[in-house]
């Protein structure tokens, strides 16, 4: 099959066009890079013209940390959701036949909910530390909803959780917090710090994707059969408390100093745990990567990318 990964040169559509590629598809990893700017409607109707794919990944996101989603709360929404009302009405208009799997952030779960059960999605508003993207991703749904009552257009949409792993920005601003996290600490230990600063009370706890799992998932997502428009959790149905990621990150990078908390740097929800009852009734037999051994790998790669 033809398939273009939009965002295909960030941290999960590197990956997940490396592991499509694995399976024999005719991958196109696609950005601004490459000249496709999402945000302009008729520069991204020529260009899937141009493409022909079968299917399209929409990974693209205009996105950063708590704190910058924030800071930044206009200009997320208006890029994000300018970018899916203008992948939905180009391919309805050039490529009709196309599935379009959305990777849709949980963090568009509602913010007062512990553990996210699919069925309760849209019952309650998105955390306000998050409420910009959080709700972005809630239109990119409705699109996909509003197109397939109308125009017959495929989507399958997932939630995924907090994604970390190696092959993430460089910049602790521009990643989720574990893979901030280990930057950071890298450099403390480095700089011989005798105290590390984790951003707020350590407190939160939070469901984590490793990448390679993340992707696999979504991988299946180009030929799977079930009608997956209203979207499926990828979950494990268990999470940690930042202070024990905190603790894991240490462990694995030999920091020896003391863990202090800035709580003057808001925490957002107290909690995301997802409910894995849908996933396992597909996915009956998938193995996550443990969580400590995801943290490993991923200290390996920021060494060596630091190096």
């Amino acid at each position: 099959m033809n398939i273009v990964v939009l965002g295909g040169h960030g941290f999960v559509g590197t990956k997940l066009s490396e592991r499509l590629a694995r399976d024999g598809h005719h991958v196109m990893p696609m950005s601004r890079r490459d000249g496709l700017d999402l945000t302009d409607f008729d520069v991204t109707r020529r260009r899937f013209l141009e493409l022909k794919p079968d299917v399209i990944y929409h990974c693209a996101a205009h996105v950063g940390s708590v704190h910058y989603v924030t800071s930044y709360a206009g200009a997320v929404t208006q890029d994000n959701v300018r970018m899916a009302l203008n992948i939905y009405r180009a391919v309805q208009e050039v490529c009709p036949t196309v599935r379009i799997v959305n990777p849709l952030a949980n963090c568009s779960y509602p913010g007062t909910a512990d553990v996210y059960y699919e069925s309760e999605w849209e019952k309650g508003e998105v955390h306000p530390s998050v409420y910009a993207y959080g709700n972005s991703k809630r239109m990119t749904y409705v699109l996909s909803w509003a197109y397939r009552q109308q125009y017959g257009t495929k989507s399958v949409n997932f939630f995924v959780p907090n994604t970390f792993g190696p092959g993430d920005h460089t910049d602790p601003n521009k990643t989720h917090a574990i893979n901030g996290m280990i930057l950071r600490m890298i450099k403390a230990q480095r700089a011989g710090d005798k105290e590390f600063e984790v951003w707020g009370t350590g407190n939160p706890i939070r469901e984590w994707g490793y990448i390679d799992d993340v992707v696999e998932i979504l991988a299946r997502g180009a030929t799977i059969a079930e009608d997956l428009t209203y979207p499926v959790n990828i979950a494990q149905n268990k999470g940690y408390s930042d202070k024990e990621s905190a603790q894991l990150i240490a462990k694995a990078i030999g920091f020896q100093g003391n863990l202090v908390f800035n709580t003057k740097y808001q925490d957002g929800a107290p909690i995301k745990i997802m409910d894995d009852g849908k996933f396992r009734k597909l996915f009956p037999d998938f193995v996550f990567t443990e969580h400590e051994l995801g943290i490993r790998e991923a200290v390996n790669y920021y060494k060596s990318v630091l190096d």
